[in-house]
């Protein structure tokens, strides 16, 4: 019997699969000490109350081999909501199989079936293989640009200057 693809919305049942996910694209990305979340607080932001992200897995048999977490953002100069995948990420022993580009063209569907005006989404500068494969899909990786964040003390310090 031959393996098949199928991508999907990630359930509250893949929580914790989901975040195996997160913690071996930490790893692969060397930031491993950099992931202090946890499993329940994942199920909160992605199924609670007040979801703030939705995630999809690709699911390769019976097994989760990839996923993609993202979430809304807001285009001032289009005035029009956007989409940020914030991870994108495929297990190494499925790569090149199609896996990655399956899933940025499920959200590229939900974001064409929704009416955004753009998905983006960062990459690291290292990560040569990724930025080949992005604008070999039609991706503009934007040199000018620079990420900004505040996080942690620097983000509490901040909130208190006013």
């Amino acid at each position: 019997m031959s393996e098949t693809l199928k991508i999907r919305p990630a359930q509250p049942s893949d929580v914790s699969v989901l975040f195996t996910l997160i913690k071996a694209l930490a790893e692969y990305e060397k930031l491993s000490h950099q992931v202090t979340g946890n499993e329940e607080a994942l199920h909160q932001h992605l199924f609670g109350e007040r979801p703030y992200a939705e995630a999809i897995l690709a699911q390769w048999g019976h097994d989760c081999v990839g996923f993609a977490l993202f979430f809304p953002n807001y285009s001032t100069f289009l005035t029009k909501p956007g989409i940020y995948l914030e991870d994108v990420f495929v297990l190494p022993n499925y790569r090149r199989r199609g896996i990655g580009k399956a899933l940025l063209l499920y959200i590229a569907q939900l974001a064409t079936q929704r009416g955004v005006g753009r998905l983006e989404w960062s990459v690291l500068d290292w990560n040569s293989p990724a930025i080949e494969f992005y604008q070999k899909i039609g991706a503009d990786v934007l040199p000018d640009w620079r990420i900004c964040r505040v996080t942690g003390q620097s983000l509490l310090n901040l909130s208190n200057e006013y």
